[in-house]
């Protein structure tokens, strides 16, 4: 994939990378929901599409974002695993929860995502914890 930026702005390089329709989606769902297949993901509330679900997936996968590994005992399915550099989306992620949380309510029907009273850097702890003791557990 052949990797191309629109400037040298650390802002936009990120845009260019995460920036899109879905990518946050897919790292949210495999950060905080420990989603891991091509199904798992595709099966989000937000209904991608199959051919965007992989599209996204390799350019993840591209910069490093997450790893793909076969299943042990299904050598023909993929795992999606979140990199080191992907776990550290975990605060962009967390704000965005905060933000839509506290302005998005009035415009949407948003749910009640428990937890999000608690101290930002407890939350955002917590989540990246718990990804890498599931990843442990793998």
């Amino acid at each position: 994939m052949k990797k191309e930026f629109r400037s040298g702005c650390p802002i936009s390089s990120t845009l260019d990378v995460i920036g899109d329709k879905w990518s946050l989606l897919i790292i949210r769902d495999m950060l905080i929901k420990h989603k891991k297949t091509f199904k798992e993901i595709s099966d989000s509330d937000e209904s991608i599409a199959p051919s965007i679900l992989s599209a996204r997936l390799k350019l993840l996968e591209s910069y490093k974002l997450i790893s793909k590994i076969k299943i042990p005992k299904n050598k023909k399915e993929n795992i999606y695993l979140l990199t080191e550099k992907g776990i550290r989306l975990t605060p962009i992620i967390i704000e965005f929860s905060l933000w839509g949380d506290t302005n998005m309510r009035e415009f949407n029907k948003i749910k009640d995502v428990k937890g999000l009273n608690l101290d930002k850097s407890y939350i955002i702890q917590s989540v990246q914890d718990h990804y890498n003791s599931m990843l442990l557990n793998f």
